[in-house]
């Protein structure tokens, strides 16, 4: 068996480990904070992306089918509704309840795409958070973009 100072030269000190946890204690409380935000920012990119791929849908499905194709922006009950030029509901997507949708105008809520790709129009601002997207709905090509402000 060796002696004590051999023993001791394979391991660490109490204070070297105090030292490393301490170090990386700190390291985690700075780091925590950026991640949380990304994670939102993350997040709200996603729902009105999701959003955005309804309306983009809708439009093209208006130009495929050659049938005006409108979508419903409900704010109580939370969903968009997609109907045909013939009064017939094709489907139903909630929203999710973190976000939040403005109207320039009443009339933006009810986007109409029609069958040459042409709409109505739109300008909502979409907020999920502390983040807040601009999405337009272009009248003569339909194009729907969002902006993150």
């Amino acid at each position: 068996m060796g002696n004590r100072s051999e023993i001791g030269a394979r391991g660490f000190t109490l204070i070297e480990l105090i030292v490393t946890l301490l170090v990386v204690a700190v390291a985690i409380g700075l780091v925590a904070p950026a991640i949380g935000r990304s994670t939102e920012g993350v997040r709200a990119r996603a729902e009105v992306a999701g959003f955005s791929a309804t309306l983009r849908h809708a439009r093209e499905q208006a130009i495929t089918t050659r049938q005006q194709h409108t979508v419903v922006v409900n704010l109580i009950d939370r969903h968009l509704t997609v109907v045909t030029g013939e009064d017939e509901v094709r489907w139903t997507r909630a929203f999710p309840a973190r976000l939040t949708i403005q109207a320039a105008t009443p009339s933006a809520l009810t986007i109409r795409f029609h069958p040459q790709g042409t709409s109505s129009g739109s300008d909502l601002r979409l907020t999920s958070g502390a983040v807040t997207y601009h999405l337009t709905v272009d009248a003569v090509t339909g194009r729907v973009r969002n902006q993150r402000e």
